[in-house]
């Protein structure tokens, strides 16, 4: 009896759901959110054990495996991707990739773009996230800790060294967290340290903003498209620990230009500029 009456509450749940997504913004956000940490838990668990198989462990060829795993979450969602540039990824040797950060939905965009043979870095704490943790672990993201500068420090010296010996790309979130306001934070120097210290070009990935289908703020998180562009290397060859600043600063206004033309808002860059 209690069973019956279980499920007959379930299924009257499934019928209202529809309804309650069109009725509230709230409760639409909720559920489209729910169901994407729930679909990177269990695809990551289902993952884990193929990257194992095939690889035997940590290294960054599981991100073949990975990447077409997520290149199917956007279906579910109803993202659209419209990519230009991805020949600017066909550097000799390695290169620091940079891009901006919106919201934990970046990973899908990483996904649809990351080009063979690149790691990315992270922050420490996504190794304690169960399954989502061990895939991130299993694909090489080099892990450091931003609440310490000299860990950080160290750690970042060791990825310039693994960069250069094992030939990959390193790709780098310069504002350091999560920012959709439709514009960009001020970078932080580590990722153009590390390219000039390396002496490798700098390669930067933008992304359109977020913000006209997915906003925590107004609970909104509906289908859209999103615009990506790959934007041709920034040499580093020749600059010296004194430049970093200057390439800083030069990365930053052309990514910001970049991001206010692919959201269609082009005159705000002039406006700030």
């Amino acid at each position: 009896m209690e069973l019956g009456w279980l499920l007959w509450g379930a299924a009257v749940l499934l019928l209202l759901l529809p309804v309650l997504m069109e009725l509230s913004p709230a409760v639409n956000f909720a559920l489209r959110i729910s169901f994407y940490c729930l679909l990177c838990v269990v695809s990551s668990a289902l993952t884990a054990p193929v990257c194992l198989l095939v690889n035997g462990g940590r290294t960054v060829k599981n991100m073949r495996i990975i990447k077409t795993v997520v290149k199917t979450f956007k279906y579910f969602f109803g993202l659209r991707f419209e990519v230009k540039g991805l020949e600017n990824f066909k550097v000799e040797g390695p290169a620091i990739i940079v891009s901006n950060h919106q919201s934990i939905l970046d990973m899908m965009g990483l996904m649809e773009v990351l080009p063979d043979d690149c790691v990315q870095v992270g922050k420490k704490e996504l190794m304690y996230t169960g399954s989502v943790g061990l895939i991130i672990y299993l694909g090489g993201v080099i892990f450091i800790n931003r609440k310490s500068t000299t860990s950080a420090k160290m750690v970042m010296a060791e990825v310039a060294k693994t960069m250069t010996t094992e030939n990959v790309k390193v790709w780098v979130y310069p504002e350091g967290t999560r920012n959709c306001t439709g514009d960009l934070l001020p970078f932080k120097k580590g990722a153009f340290h590390l390219a000039v210290q390396a002496q490798v070009p700098v390669i930067p990935v933008v992304y359109s903003s977020f913000t006209t289908f997915y906003n925590p703020k107004k609970n909104l998180f509906t289908s859209g498209k999103i615009k990506v562009e790959v934007l041709p290397p920034i040499e580093t060859k020749g600059l010296t620990s004194d430049d970093v600043s200057d390439l800083t600063d030069r990365c930053f206004r052309t990514m910001r230009e970049t991001l206010f033309r692919l959201s269609g808002h082009p005159s705000e860059a002039k406006e700030s500029s």
